[in-house]
Parts: structure tokens; C-alpha cells; sequence
């Protein structure tokens, strides 16, 4: 009775082991995968920064160098957004804003507006959305030119009023059997645009931490 006793126990034992090792490699791997995505996600939003402000421009750590902004109205979500700021020898060059167009054709589409200190904008990417291929995907760089037709614009060029879609007596091109996501796409940038031309000096404030 009391060797079966102990071979249960040793049993428990081993079972138990195995169970603890176990659950260690389950929270090992858990924490590796995480770390890597995490990894993956920061190489992949600091390509899309460095996209649209050349690395010989800036001096600073972009994605230490951000604040948050809590503003659906003009942002376009109901979560706060990252604005990320670029400087040369502690001196404001542009900032990143990653506003929300909630309207695009089929849902949100999310964006990253670069916008030199002087308003003028650098350029514009969409980095994530669900708009139909063949028509409203034509905001991806590698389906069309289109998001470039931002570069060097500005508040006042065009004026405020041609910051619309041809369809709509605007300065910016449609797409043939698509209006309504370039149109989505141009009224946040457009608010973006507005954004920073009343909050410059808050956007740009330098981060000497950082800097």
C-alpha cells in the first residue's frame, strides 16, 4: 500500500513538472511572439515615417518624440492620435500627424500626413484601410500616383475652397467609378492641414529630451 502510495506521489510529482515547464514555454513563447510583433510594428510605422521625412532631414528619435492628441472631431477617431515630431539640431522640421478619414467607401481609412514647419505638406500615405481593389485601393502608392498630388500643398494652395474632389468643384482628381474615398482622404488632410495651422506652436514645441 505504501509503494503504490509513493508511485502516485512520484507520479503527481513528475505530472506537476511537466505541467509547470509546460505553462513556463506557453508564457515564454507568449512574451517572444509579443516582442515581436511589437518589433515588427515599430520597423513598420518608423519605414512609413522615414517615407515621408527623409532620415538626412532629422536628428531626432521620431517615434520617442510624439505626442498624443485626443480630437475626433478633427482627427477622426475616437482614439487619441500620435503626432510625431521632427527636428535637426533641435530645431522644428515637420511633424507626423496619423489622423482617420471614418469615411471612406468601406469604413476607416488610416493615414499618416507629413507637414513641413512652414505648413506645407510633405506628403501623404494611407497605411491601413478596407477600400474595394481596382477602385478605391488607388490611395496606395502602388496601385497609383494619386497621394502624391499632396506633395507641397498647403492651406492656401489651393485655396480652402478647391480643397475638394473635381466632382465637387475641387482642385483633386477622383477616381474613374470611385469619388468617395479620395474624397474621405482629401477632407482629413484638409482638416489636418487646419489643425496645425491653429496649433503650430504646440506641435512643434521641441522636445529637448529628445532632441
Amino acid at each position: 500500500m505504501a509503494s503504490n502510495n509513493k508511485k502516485m506521489f512520484s507520479a503527481g510529482l513528475v505530472l506537476g513538472l511537466f505541467s509547470l515547464v509546460g505553462i513556463g514555454l506557453v508564457s515564454f513563447t507568449h512574451s517572444i511572439t509579443h516582442e515581436k510583433i511589437a518589433e515588427n510594428e515599430r520597423l513598420f510605422m518608423l519605414k512609413n515615417l522615414r517615407e515621408l521625412v527623409p532620415e538626412n532631414l532629422y536628428d531626432n528619435d521620431l517615434l520617442a518624440d510624439s505626442i498624443e492628441i485626443l480630437n475626433p472631431e478633427t482627427f477622426g477617431s475616437e482614439q487619441a492620435i500620435t503626432i510625431y515630431r521632427a527636428t535637426k539640431n533641435q530645431q522644428p522640421i515637420a511633424i507626423i500627424a496619423s489622423p482617420v478619414a471614418p469615411d471612406g467607401y468601406n469604413g476607416s481609412i488610416k493615414l499618416l500626413v507629413a507637414i513641413k514647419e512652414n505648413g506645407e505638406l510633405m506628403g501623404v500615405r494611407a497605411v491601413s484601410h478596407h477600400e474595394t481593389p481596382g477602385l478605391g485601393d488607388a490611395i496606395d502608392t502602388n496601385k497609383s500616383d494619386w497621394v502624391y498630388s499632396f506633395n507641397g500643398r498647403s492651406i492656401t494652395n489651393p485655396d480652402v475652397k478647391f480643397w475638394r474632389v473635381k466632382r465637387d468643384g475641387g482642385h483633386f482628381d477622383q477616381f474613374t467609378g470611385a469619388t468617395i474615398t479620395p474624397r474621405a482622404v482629401v477632407k482629413a488632410v484638409l482638416k489636418t492641414l487646419r489643425y496645425y495651422q491653429t496649433n503650430k506652436e504646440r506641435l512643434t514645441h521641441v522636445n529637448r529630451e529628445n532632441g
